[in-house]
């Protein structure tokens, strides 16, 4: 009979954590809290403590077996939703033993852990405890593959949700940048505050949820990826402006996931011939990106975040803007933004997880100028045959 065990309304499929670990070639998975400091335990365990979490608390899941539960005797409950043989602490020397003890004949586990911190997203457990772990004579590898399998992978609904989500944010991008154009075409003054304002209040209609922006910028302010209107520091869009809009929301309901798009468009009719051929560069590594994947993908080969930031960084240095693509090619989207799968990314960090079936994630290179910026975002899903880019495709700088 399939290990499922039913959890405050949700599921642990210890069946499938189980093989996961087996997979990975690992004796077992050790999940630590305190004081709540790693979210990722909760869910990929899927269950909310009972009590405060103000003492430790260990779950060791072995590659085969029953799981085995570490808490202290005053927080005795904290791990009731989970299945396993418990066992209580009081003093820290009775922890450490005991802390062995449930660890057992185990000499190669998984933890939320990245050697060096190269993948921010699962380093949550401490450096003092990985300290103590590995006294006990333990082994510890990165978890970042296993968080990976049971926390970025979607189900078809949330695939629906990002789709549906989509057609949504895609409909308002185009309100926005009529909207700039009307104000051009009328000679009334815009700002690109007032377009952030239009696209959430657009966005309340809709029923999209956004957690912060969405970005809108002109010339030089499009050069700063994270840049952000304020009511008191922003920029009026006037003729002849470079426009961009970074867009990203979700249907706000309990479960969807992000779609996050980039557009840019220029305030005129004909775009001066730099600004299109700076366009036509991050396209073209954007393209790249994209058959990259979907070149592993059909042929079932493993591919790693990495790789794939390579195929657009190679082209935009071979044109001669290197110095000018400053971030990672991309990231994973879930139902946070900015998700826990592989980060596109040979850049800011060294990815090397492999790119699996169901997650989904963003490409999106850019070359930032003085003058201004381009970037060309687009999210692409990955099933168990094929990658798809899930939303509309900006094959030429708009004319506002």
């Amino acid at each position: 009979m399939e290990a499922v065990f039913r959890i405050r309304g949700t599921s642990m499929n210890l069946e499938d954590i189980q093989a996961a670990i087996r997979e990975e070639n690992l004796d077992g998975w050790l999940f630590f809290d305190h004081h709540r400091r790693d979210p990722l335990a909760y869910r990929v365990l899927r269950f909310t403590p009972g009590s405060m979490v103000s003492r430790r608390w260990y779950y060791f899941i072995p590659a085969q077996g029953e799981p085995r539960r570490l808490v202290h005797k005053i927080e005795a409950h904290t791990l009731d939703a989970l299945p396993g043989k418990q066992t209580e602490y009081a003093e820290w020397g009775e922890m450490v033993r005991r802390l062995g003890a449930i660890l057992g004949a185990a000499k190669r586990i998984a933890m939320q852990y990245s050697p060096g911190c190269a993948i921010p997203y699962v380093a949550m457990v401490d450096a003092g405890t990985v300290e103590l772990v590995r006294s006990l004579g333990v082994e510890i590898v990165s978890s970042a593959n296993l968080v990976q399998r049971f926390e970025a992978k979607w189900t078809a609904a949330q695939l629906e949700s990002h789709l549906e989500a989509g057609r949504r944010i895609d409909r308002v991008r185009r309100e926005a940048f009529e909207k700039i154009g009307a104000a051009q075409r009328a000679g009334s003054t815009i700002t690109e505050w007032d377009i952030k304002q239009f696209i959430l209040a657009r966005y309340k209609e809709e029923g999209i949820f956004i957690d912060h922006g969405p970005d809108v910028a002109v010339n030089g302010n499009a050069s700063n990826p994270h840049y952000d209107p304020a009511r008191e520091n922003c920029s009026e869009i006037k003729r002849g402006d470079l426009v961009l809009i970074d867009i990203w929301g979700k249907l706000d309901r309990p479960g969807s996931v992000y779609y996050d798009i980039t557009w840019t468009g220029y305030c005129g009719e004909v775009p001066p011939e730099r600004m299109q051929n700076v366009f036509q560069v991050v396209a073209e590594a954007r393209d790249c990106a994209i058959q990259r994947v979907q070149d592993a993908v059909a042929a079932r080969k493993d591919l790693r975040g990495f790789e794939v930031d390579d195929a657009a960084r190679a082209h935009i240095r071979a044109k001669g803007f290197g110095d000018y693509f400053f971030h990672r090619t991309g990231h994973s989207i879930g139902e946070d933004v900015h998700g826990t799968g592989a980060n596109i990314d040979n850049y800011e960090t060294h990815d090397e997880r492999k790119i699996i079936p169901w997650t989904c994630f963003s490409i999106e290179p850019g070359i930032y100028l003085p003058e201004f910026g381009i970037r060309s975002e687009v999210d692409l899903f990955v099933d168990d045959n094929s990658a798809r880019v899930t939303g509309e495709i900006q094959r030429k700088l708009l004319a506002i």
